[in-house]
Formats: structure tokens, C-alpha cells, sequence
């Protein structure tokens, strides 16, 4: 031990210690060996060769245990900063080695495996991650605490008209986003943007980057959606009025058409003022099918916002089914639960699924049912289902299209109009064929009172 600056005393190296205890261990020996070589009889040649041979040998054998104990820590200490530093790539070679060092050797080889793998894996995870964010078609953003731009994927640099290395650190305010980090994380704004005005959906989220909080903002173009979502239904509405107005007008003009030949015709057919009769009765019936087909038109698109008031689940099915005098309706019931709801629009609901229930198992013989249950969750819902065993549905997709109907006098709107009944309750209400049976199942969802 030796004094340093100061006064404090410094510890000598390790290898150093090393060296020092291998010769203190080889002392008495070799003491010994030069002893009995001073006390015998051979020569002084002799003499000093046997002990020059026994100093080197003992010299050598110390030297010897400290490169054996010190070149495999110094070998550890290699591998453990290349692993510091992140260069996975080296190994430690255990040809000469055996015993605690071979296993710290290869415990460090199987770490350095595993983080070179762990490595990889990351690497290829974010490349897959830059690529996903870079290739979608919403823009991501992330801001700092003080709502500076940090980062902004290919979709965002075109919202936001320049490139990300120009928008980096540029305030949310200064970009037309001040609002996006402000109220309701998800929520629907009004945004005019280099790329673009219109409507866009806001999502707000939170993590944490280099041990930093940042605000991720995405942003999703509604406008292009919305429109062609608007197109289809024109066109599908068109297509339907047009089927419509046409099945009236052509018998109308033909008609029309005949009754005016029928005038001109001199003389006259001894049956003519029958024929005219029959002719505009026929006009006047056309005409007033059009009139429903309008009325109905009309009230799928004025249903006034419902009035909420308490709703008792079994009174309100119990009376609903009580109207139908076609078949008896099997109420099974279920829990006691009450709704706030309109009731006048939810009998409306109910009387059109039972209506479609009843004239399903008419033509096959079968019964009707309506039973409901409660859904735990976030929000407890009442599931009520009404089951019946007609001939099931061919098709589904267009079940809520308005309009389209599969009977022969049938409106097409009574199923859109319960569905739209339904999402005003913050409900919903879907058709499928049973499985456990032959049949249909109705279900509607509704959010219990609280």
C-alpha cells in the first residue's frame, strides 16, 4: 500500500496483488532450496547455477499464476465493454479454460447472443414501425410538453404543406393545430390546413420518448369518407325513387295514352264512359301509391329526437305483444331493468320487429318469442331478442337499405326506421339467422337507466 496526494493511501492493482502473493507463496520454498544449496558440498559453479535455476523458477511460476488469473478478467472486461458500448459481435474463446471461468465465459457469450437477437428484432421492429407510420393514410404527430412539433409522418407534411425537417419545432399554434392539444382527447374538428379543409377526426394520446412526455395527435381526413359515403346513399336514394316513380308513371302514361284515344275515337264504343272510369280509377290508385311511397320517405327522414322518461323493460314488451292478434307472442321475460328512453318510439320499434317476427312464422307455423338479458360493461346494456322460426333470411346485406323489401306489399322502411330508432338511444340494432334453430333473431341493445 502506498500514499498518494494528499495523504489518501491507494490501494496497489489487482494484478499487482497477484504477483506479490504468488512470490510471498514461493518464498519459504525457495529460501529453502537456496539453504540447502548453501549448506551442501558442490562446487561454486554448481552452486550457483542450482540457484540461479531455482530464482527463475520461482520467478517464473509467480509471473506464470498472474497471467493465468489476470488475462481471463481482462478477456471479461473486453466482452463486458463491448457490450456497454452495443457491439454484440464478439465471443470469448473457452479452449484453455475450465471450472468458474468457463461458466462466467460462457454465461457472457449466451448474453451477448441474446442481446444481439433482442437487438435485431428491435431494429427490424422499428424499421417496421417507420415504414407502417410513414405508409398511413392518417397523420401522426407528436409534440413535446411545451407543444412543439417533434415528429411528423408523410400524411402530416402533406395536411400541413412542408416537409417534416421544416415543421420540427414549429409550436402547434403556429401549425393550426393549437386546438388538437386542448379538450376531449377524440373528438371531431373543423380544420383549415395547407392540404386541405374540412372535417377531421382529433385522437390525443401520451407517451414517453427518451424518458420525455410527448402528446401523439392523430388526425384523419373525414371529408373524403363522408362524401363518398354521401354519393353512395344519393345514388342508392336515386336508384330507389327512380323504381319507384317509374312503377307509377308508366301504367300512368299508358293509361293516359289510351283514355285520349278512346276520346278521339268517333264514334264512341257504347262502353266508353265505363272504360274511362276504370282508366282514372286506376290513374287516381297509382297516384295515391305514390303519395305513400313519398309520406313514407318523408317520415324516415323527419323521426323527431326521442324524449327520454323511465321505460319498465316487462311492462313495455308485455303491451307491445298484446297487440298482436295474429299469433299469441311467448314472452319468457327476464331480469326486472328499466330503460330511459322514448316510449312511444320504442313501441313503434318493437311493434315492427314483431310484425316482421309474426309474418315470418306465419307462413311456416311457427312461434315467436321476445326475451332479454342484462350486458355488464363499461356501459350496462339490455340485450332483448326476438326470436322466431320462419324461413330465416336469404340475404342480409340489404336489410337496412331503405326501401328495400322482401314483401309484396311491404314499405321497405319499417327495419330502417327501428334502426334508427335504436342509434338515437344510443343502441343498436342488428338481424341474424338463429343457429339453434331455423329462424331469425332480432337484437336489440339499449343502455340500462343508471
Amino acid at each position: 500500500m502506498s500514499t498518494g496526494p494528499g495523504g489518501r493511501s491507494r490501494r496497489l492493482a489487482y494484478d499487482r496483488r497477484i504477483l506479490l502473493l504468488a512470490l510471498g507463496t514461493g518464498l519459504p520454498g525457495g529460501a529453502l532450496a537456496l539453504w540447502l544449496l548453501a549448506r551442501s558440498d558442490l562446487g561454486t559453479p554448481l552452486g550457483v547455477t542450482l540457484a540461479a535455476l531455482v530464482v527463475c523458477t520461482w520467478l517464473g511460476c509467480a509471473f506464470a499464476l498472474r497471467r493465468k488469473v489476470v488475462r481471463p478478467l481482462q478477456t471479461l472486461s473486453n466482452l463486458l465493454s463491448a457490450l456497454r458500448e452495443g457491439d454484440f459481435s464478439i465471443r470469448a474463446r473457452q479452449t484453455d479454460l475450465d471450472g468458474a471461468l468457463e461458466h462466467a465465459m460462457i454465461e457472457i457469450n449466451a448474453l451477448a447472443q441474446i442481446l444481439q437477437q433482442q437487438r435485431l428484432g428491435a431494429v427490424e421492429a422499428t424499421h417496421l414501425l417507420g415504414k407502417v407510420m410513414a405508409e398511413v393514410d392518417v397523420a401522426l404527430l407528436a409534440f413535446d410538453p411545451a407543444g412543439r412539433l417533434q415528429f411528423a409522418n408523410r400524411e402530416a407534411e402533406r395536411l400541413l404543406g412542408a416537409p417534416e425537417q421544416e415543421l420540427l419545432d414549429r409550436s402547434a399554434r403556429q401549425l393550426g393545430l393549437g386546438d388538437c392539444l386542448r379538450g376531449p382527447r377524440a373528438r371531431i374538428l373543423d380544420l383549415d390546413l395547407p392540404g386541405g379543409a374540412g372535417r377531421y377526426e382529433i385522437r390525443r394520446g401520451s407517451f414517453r420518448q427518451g424518458g420525455e412526455p410527448r402528446q401523439l395527435v392523430v388526425l384523419s381526413d373525414l371529408t373524403r369518407a363522408l362524401r363518398q359515403q354521401e354519393r353512395q346513399a344519393w345514388q342508392r336514394l336515386v336508384q330507389v325513387l327512380r323504381h319507384e316513380i317509374n312503377n307509377s308513371l308508366a301504367p300512368i302514361k299508358s293509361l293516359t295514352d289510351s283514355l285520349g284515344v278512346l276520346l278521339r275515337r268517333r264514334p264512341r264504343p257504347p262502353d266508353w264512359q265505363e272504360d274511362m272510369e276504370t282508366g282514372l280509377r286506376v290513374i287516381g290508385d297509382r297516384a295515391a301509391a305514390l303519395g305513400r311511397f313519398m309520406s313514407s320517405y318523408a317520415r324516415l327522414t323527419q323521426l323527431p329526437p326521442p324524449e327520454p322518461e323511465p321505460v319498465d323493460v316487462r311492462e313495455w314488451v308485455e303491451r307491445v305483444a298484446a297487440l298482436e292478434k295474429r299469433i299469441h307472442v311467448r314472452v319468457e321475460g327476464g331480469p326486472d331493468a328499466r330503460v330511459r328512453a322514448d316510449g312511444d318510439q320504442l313501441e313503434q320499434l318493437l311493434i315492427n320487429l314483431l310484425s316482421n317476427a309474426v309474418e315470418a312464422s306465419l307462413d311456416s307455423g311457427g312461434d315467436v318469442c321476445v326475451r332479454w338479458h342484462k350486458r355488464d360493461g363499461t356501459t350496462p346494456q339490455l340485450e332483448l331478442e326476438v326470436l322466431d322460426e320462419g324461413p330465416g333470411l336469404p340475404r342480409t346485406r340489404n336489410l337496412f337499405v331503405p326501401f328495400f323489401t322482401t314483401k309484396p306489399a311491404g314499405s321497405g322502411i319499417g327495419l330502417v326506421l327501428s334502426r334508427q330508432i335504436a342509434e338515437a338511444h344510443g343502441g343498436s340494432l342488428t338481424l341474424e339467422n338463429r343457429r339453434d334453430a331455423r329462424g331469425c333473431r332480432a337484437r336489440l341493445r339499449l343502455p340500462l337507466e343508471s
